[in-house]
């Protein structure tokens, strides 16, 4: 009788994937049809016929998923049971108007908690950035109770704050292209080279680290995941109450409306509208939901 024992999941391409025992050990572990596709960071029970292979007998519940929309902006699973995801910016590409709203929106609905981080910090100073970008919003960010770190891969503060909220948890790293995310990684895993190859061989198959979503092991505990794919991150088809649940501050004044359907656009005794107009809610972070509210189509 085969061996059924409890797993994590490393990577997952095809009808495969590594997986990892409670004991440390990795082995190669094949799918179902029956069971489905698990994704990387799914729990997983596998049944073992010998040493070196398995197949995944039950998906466990899971917690929450990572997705990016495709290109039909249907939603795509990249990753499972996250604790957080990390918003990488930086001054150079500097981000565009909303593109940390976009993010922050998608991180809520998901279930999963956001830090923002702003990398290449010592660039900060070379300008200055008004409320258009959100370089210049960072005081508000933190007045929304959201977590905001500086990280340098070049001088103070380095990586210290940033490896001190990965300790112990599950966390993935977002962001434009060329904010540094790479040179985060390899500060953050100073053995990332060797883990992927010891991934690799594992499989036998190699692995294709610009496409593949990959779970690496911190050195202090916690766990990151490395998913190129979400990189150029747009927003999935949403409805206009899921958006506005994306921006925390309005909670309170939600359902307050004189309609149930009121997307706080232009409808008349909107609760939301009030209070940006009372100074109760950021007016820069209401106009950032009305244009993501109007990009939909």
């Amino acid at each position: 009788m085969a061996l059924t024992q409890t797993a994590l999941v490393l990577v997952s391409y095809g009808g495969q994937g590594m997986v990892e025992l409670e004991s440390g050990e990795r082995i190669n572990c094949k799918y179902r049809r029956s069971v489905g596709r698990p994704y990387c960071g799914d729990r997983v029970d596998i049944q073992r016929a010998d040493e070196q292979s398995a197949v995944v007998s039950r998906i466990h519940s899971r917690e929450n998923v990572f997705v990016r929309a495709d290109a039909r902006k249907r939603k795509r699973v990249i990753a499972a049971n996250l604790d957080q995801a990390l918003i990488i910016i930086a001054p150079r590409p500097e981000p565009s108007r909303d593109l940390v709203e976009r993010y922050l929106v998608a991180i809520h609905s998901l279930g999963i908690e956001p830090v923002i981080v702003i990398n290449k910090t010592e660039l900060l100073l070379e300008q200055s950035y008004d409320s258009k970008s959100p370089l210049g919003r960072l005081a508000d960010y933190q007045k929304l109770a959201y977590q905001v770190l500086h990280t340098s891969c070049k001088t103070e503060p380095g990586i210290l704050g940033l490896e001190s909220i990965l300790e112990n948890k599950t966390s993935i790293l977002i962001g434009q292209s060329g904010v540094g995310k790479s040179s985060l990684a390899n500060e953050l895993l100073p053995d990332l080279a060797l883990q992927t190859g010891s991934l690799s061989n594992a499989t036998g198959k190699g692995i294709h680290t610009t496409t593949t979503t990959i779970m690496y092991s911190i050195p202090a505990g916690g766990r990151l995941i490395d998913s190129p794919g979400v990189w150029e991150y747009g927003l999935w088809e949403m409805d206009a109450e899921e958006l506005a649940n994306g921006f925390v501050e309005f909670e309170p004044f939600m359902g307050h409306c004189k309609f149930n359907d009121c997307q706080h656009d232009h409808e008349p005794q909107c609760a939301i509208r009030e209070a940006v107009e009372s100074g109760d809610l950021l007016p820069w972070r209401y106009d950032s939901y009305i244009r993501l509210l109007r990009q939909r189509g």
